[in-house]
C-alpha cells in the first residue's frame, strides 16, 4: 500500500495478454494508476498510468462529440461498401454495438483474428477441436506438452497461474513438462523433456505421433529419410507418453505467423485422437484486447467468428476478405476501425490509410489518416462490461478509472444515427 492513495480496486482484470489475469490490485491516486499489485510487466505496460486522450476530431478540425458522430455516419454512409473492423480493448457490449453496425450498413465484418488465427479456426471448423479452460489445466493435467511456444514470452503469467507452476487438486504427483522445438520456436526453458523437431517436418511428425496413438506402423522411410531420422523415434515416444497420462494438455500458440493450415490441423486431429485412450485437450495461446470475445460475440450474433458480408442482408461466412490482395477485390471503399486502432496489423493498417476511415476506440485520434476519430476510454481500464479469456471463459471488467466518452454509448449513438438514415450504405449518394 502506498501512502496517500486516493482509491484502490481490486479484482482488476487485466486484458494486456489472453491470460486475463483478473487478480490485479490497481492504486489510483490523483486520477492516474500508480501502481497494479500482480501484474506481469506485459500488463503494467498495457495499465500505464491510464491516461488516454478523450478528443473528437473530424477533417483535421477538434469537434464536439455530436457533430463527430453526425460526420461519421456522414463518411459511412457516402461508401458503397463498408468493412467494418473489430481491434483490441472492446468490450463484449460494445463489439455487438459493432455487429449492429454492420448488419444496418449492409457492411462486411470482420476482427484481429482473422489474421491472427484464422488457420486454427478453419482447421477447428474442419475437424472439431477438444479443448477445455485453462483451470481444468491447471488442476488435472499431469503431462503438458508446449509445442514450439514458451509461454513467458507473451504470457508471463501463465506458468505461474496456470502451468507448470501450480499444484493441481487432482494431481497426486508433480506433472511432466515436455518442451517441442519446432525448429526456433522453442519451448519453455524449464522443461523436464525436450525434443527438437524440423520445422519443415512438423506436419508429418504429428501425423507419425497420430499413427503411433492409433497403434498403427509408423513409415520409417517418412519423408523418403534413410537412415530413419532421430525426431521419428522421438516423435513416436511422445505418442506414447501421452497416451499413458491421465491427463494430457497441447499448448501451441494459436498465433503463431508461420503456422500453416496443415500444421495446425494435424495438432488439432492429434489432440482429437489422443482422446481414445486418455483425455486431451489443445489449448491454443492468444493475445489480449479480448480477441476471444469478438469471435464469440460474431458468433453468436451472425453464426460465424470472422469475416462475415452482410451485404445481401443476411449473414454469409467469407473468410478469404481477409486476404489484403482481396480488399481490394471486393471494392471496399471505407473503413469503420472500433477499438484501438495501434493494434491493427502494420499490413493491415497500411491499406485502410488509402480509404476514407472512421476510428472509434481508444487513442483514436493518434492514427493516421482518420477522416474522423473519437476517442473513447479502455475496456477494462475505463469502462466495464465483460471480456473473455483465451479459452473463452467470460470475466467481469472493474475498470478503476473513468473516461469522458464510453465507448459502448459511442457506437450505440453511431448505430441509431445511421438507422436514421435509412440503414442502407451509399444512402447519400442516392
Amino acid at each position: 500500500m502506498i501512502a496517500g492513495l486516493d482509491a484502490v480496486t481490486t479484482h482488476v482484470t487485466c486484458l494486456g495478454c489472453g491470460c486475463a489475469c483478473d487478480d490485479i490490485i490497481v492504486h489510483v491516486r490523483d486520477g492516474h494508476i500508480v501502481e497494479a499489485e500482480h501484474a506481469c510487466p506485459r500488463g503494467i505496460q498495457w495499465f500505464g498510468d491510464g491516461s488516454v486522450p478523450s478528443s473528437c476530431v473530424s477533417g483535421a478540425c477538434v469537434v464536439s462529440l455530436d457533430v463527430a458522430l453526425d460526420d461519421a455516419a456522414r463518411v459511412l454512409a457516402a461508401a458503397e461498401q463498408v468493412l467494418v473492423y473489430l481491434a483490441a480493448d472492446l468490450s463484449c457490449e460494445a463489439q455487438r454495438e459493432g455487429v449492429a453496425i454492420a448488419d444496418v450498413l449492409g457492411a462486411q465484418l470482420t476482427c484481429l483474428s482473422a489474421c491472427a488465427t484464422l488457420p486454427a479456426v478453419l482447421a477447428a471448423q474442419r475437424r472439431g477441436r477438444a479443448g477445455s479452460t485453462l483451470g481444468e489445466i491447471r488442476n488435472r493435467a499431469d503431462v503438458v506438452v508446449f509445442w514450439g511456444v514458451d509461454p513467458s514470452v507473451r504470457y508471463p503469467r501463465f506458468a505461474s497461474r496456470f502451468a507448470p507452476e501450480t499444484r493441481g487438486t487432482h494431481l497426486p504427483d508433480r506433472r511432466q513438462i515436455i518442451a517441442v522445438d519446432v525448429g526456433d520456436a522453442r519451448g519453455p526453458d524449464g522443461a523436464a523433456d525436450r525434443v527438437r523437431l524440423p520445422a519443415e517436418h512438423e506436419t508429418s511428425a504429428l501425423a507419425a505421433m497420430r499413427a503411433a496413438v492409433l497403434g498403427r506402423p509408423v513409415d520409417r522411410r517418412l519423408d523418403g529419410e534413410s537412415p530413419v531420422p532421430e525426431w521419428v523415434s522421438q516423435m513416436t515416444a511422445l505418442a506414447t507418453t501421452l497416451s499413458q497420462a491421465r491427463y494430457a494438455a497441447l499448448v501451441y500458440d494459436a498465433e503463431r505467423a508461420d503456422a500453416s493450415d496443415a500444421n495446425t490441423e494435424a495438432l488439432l486431429t492429434l489432440a482429437q485422437t489422443l482422446n481414445g485412450p486418455t483425455r486431451c485437450a489443445a489449448v491454443g495461446l492468444r493475445d489480449g484486447g479480448n480477441r476471444a470475445g469478438a469471435e464469440a460475440v460474431m458468433t453468436s450474433q451472425t453464426g460465424f467468428p470472422m469475416s462475415v458480408d452482410f451485404a445481401r442482408g443476411a449473414p454469409r461466412y467469407r473468410p478469404e476478405l481477409d486476404v489484403v490482395e482481396r480488399f481490394a477485390e471486393r471494392d471496399i471503399d471505407a473503413v469503420l476501425i472500433l477499438g484501438a486502432p495501434a493494434s491493427v496489423p502494420a499490413r493491415i493498417a497500411e491499406y485502410f490509410r488509402e480509404l476514407p476511415s472512421v476510428a472509434i476506440g481508444p487513442r483514436a485520434t493518434e492514427s493516421v489518416g482518420a477522416a474522423v476519430a473519437i476517442d473513447t476510454g479502455v475496456a477494462g481500464i475505463h469502462e466495464g462490461g465483460i471480456a473473455l479469456r483465451m479459452d473463452d471463459v467470460p470475466l467481469p471488467l472493474r475498470p478503476p478509472l473513468t473516461a469522458p466518452v464510453s465507448g459502448v454509448a459511442a457506437l450505440r449513438a453511431l448505430r441509431e444515427r445511421v438507422e436514421r438514415r435509412g440503414g442502407s450504405v451509399g444512402a447519400d449518394a442516392q
